[in-house]
C-alpha cells in the first residue's frame, strides 16, 4: 500500500513461513508453551522477510546499469541525516548519532558542453518500500532532459534490515533525508547547479513533495507531487487496521489518530498548506485505488482556500494509482505535461525527449 507495483508474493509468503516454522521449531521441547513457540514462529518469519528483501535490493542494484546505463552514469552515495525520531535509550553509547542512509545518483551522459545541469530530488513512494527499477523508465526520460537525478533511500526503506526499517519516520525526519541528499548534491557534486532544483515523487513520494516545498521553500525552486497523500487523518479512517499498525507501532507513531491527532495532522500536508510557496503540480485520478480521490481532492480545496497558486490535474483514465507511470499513451501524455511543468522552473537542457518506444524496441528515450 502506499504506492509500489503489486506483486505476485503469495509463494514467496507460503516458503517464508514454512521455512519460519521450522526454524522457529528446530529443538523445541515437547513441553514448550505454545504461546513462546508462536512468538518464535512470528519473530522468525520477520527476521527471513528483511532477509529477502535485502537479496532483492542486492539484486535490483545490479539491474539498475542494465536499465539506464546507456544514458546516465549510475553511482549508490552513503550519506547521514538527521538523528533517529525516537531513541530507546539516550544514555547508550551513540545515542542521538546521525542516521546513515543510501542514496542512487544518476548524472546524464552525453552533456559534455553544458557546465551545470538542474537537479530532481525523487523520493520513492510506499510507507515501507525502496527504489527500485520500477522507476527506470522515468529516470530514463529525466536524464534525457538533461537532469540529475538524486533518489534517497530515506530511513524506514526496505531492503537494509531490521534496525533501519524502524526508523521510519513518516511525514517527519524521512522528509529531512530528502533534504539532506539534496544538500548533499548541490555541495558535492560538481555537475549540479544549486540554483535549478526540484523535487518530484508520487503518493507517498508525493508526501515528501509537498512537505518539503512547506518546510524547506529556499530549497527547491519547484515540485510535482503525483497521486500524493494528503490527509493521513482521512487515510486512517477509510483504510484497514493492518495499515493503522504501520503508524501505531511503538518505534513508529505508536498511537492512533484517534490517540494523537495533533501528530497525524502535523504530518499530513492537507494541514500545512499555508506553508507553500513555490511552484506546485498536482495529478491525481478518480480511480486512485490507494490514495483515493478524496484525499487528494480535499488537498486541493484546502490549497484553494488558503488562495495558493498551483496546478492540478484531475485525470480519468485507467490505471488507478499509477496512471501517470505506465508505459501507455495516457501516461505518456500526463508524464509530458510533468516534464512541461519542470522546465519552465529548472531550464533543462533538452526539455523535449520523445516518449514511448523507439524504433529499436527500447522505451524512448
Amino acid at each position: 500500500m502506499d504506492d509500489e507495483p503489486e506483486e505476485d508474493t503469495m509463494r514467496v509468503h507460503a516458503i517464508s513461513a514454512l521455512c519460519a516454522v521450522l526454524l522457529a521449531t528446530a529443538g523445541a521441547s515437547a513441553t514448550e508453551d505454545v504461546a513462546a513457540r508462536l512468538e518464535r514462529v512470528e519473530a522468525a518469519q520477520q527476521s527471513l522477510e528483511h532477509r529477502l528483501d535485502e537479496l532483492a535490493k542486492g539484486i535490483d542494484d545490479v539491474l539498475w546499469s542494465q536499465r539506464v546505463g546507456d544514458v546516465a552514469v549510475v553511482d549508490k552515495i552513503r550519506i547521514y541525516g538527521p538523528p533517529r525520531a525516537k531513541t530507546p535509550n539516550p544514555e547508550a553509547i551513540g545515542a542521538g548519532n546521525h542516521v546513515k542512509f543510501y542514496c542512487y545518483v544518476f548524472t546524464p551522459r552525453g552533456f559534455d558542453g553544458e557546465d551545470r545541469l538542474p537537479l530532481l530530488v525523487l523520493p520513492h513512494g510506499g510507507v515501507h518500500a525502496d527504489f527500485t527499477t520500477y522507476h527506470a523508465h522515468i529516470v530514463r526520460e529525466l536524464v534525457a532532459q538533461g537532469y540529475v537525478v538524486v533518489a534517497p533511500e530515506y530511513r524506514g526503506s526496505t531492503g537494509y534490515g531490521k534496525e533501519f526499517y524502524e526508523l521510519i519516520d513518516y511525514g517527519g525526519r524521512e522528509v529531512d533525508d530528502c533534504l539532506a541528499a539534496r544538500d548533499w548534491a548541490v555541495d558535492n557534486h560538481p555537475r549540479v547547479d544549486g540554483e535549478r532544483v526540484g523535487i518530484v515523487g508520487w503518493s507517498h513520494g508525493g508526501l515528501i513533495v509537498l512537505m518539503s516545498l512547506f518546510d524547506h521553500p529556499e530549497s527547491y525552486q519547484c515540485g510535482f507531487a503525483g497521486v500524493p497523500v494528503s490527509d493521513l487523518v482521512l487515510r486512517m479512517g477509510y483504510l484497514t487496521q493492518d495499515y493503522r499498525d504501520l503508524y501505531e507501532a511503538e518505534y513508529h507513531l505508536g498511537a492512533s489518530a484517534n490517540e494523537n491527532l495533533g501528530e497525524y495532522k502535523r504530518r499530513s500536508p492537507v494541514w500545512n498548506v499555508a506553508k507553500l510557496e513555490r511552484p506546485l503540480r498536482i495529478h491525481t485520478n478518480t480511480g486512485d485505488e490507494d490514495v483515493n480521490f478524496i484525499e487528494v481532492e480535499h488537498l486541493i480545496q484546502a490549497l484553494k482556500a488558503a488562495g495558493k497558486d498551483f496546478e492540478y490535474e484531475v485525470s480519468e483514465v485507467p490505471g488507478g494509482h499509477s496512471f501517470d507511470r505506465l508505459d501507455t499513451p495516457e501516461a505518456w501524455a500526463a508524464r509530458r505535461e510533468i516534464y512541461r511543468f519542470l522546465a519552465r522552473y529548472l531550464d533543462p537542457p533538452r526539455p523535449e525527449v520523445e516518449l514511448g518506444v523507439s524504433a529499436t524496441g527500447v522505451a524512448a528515450p
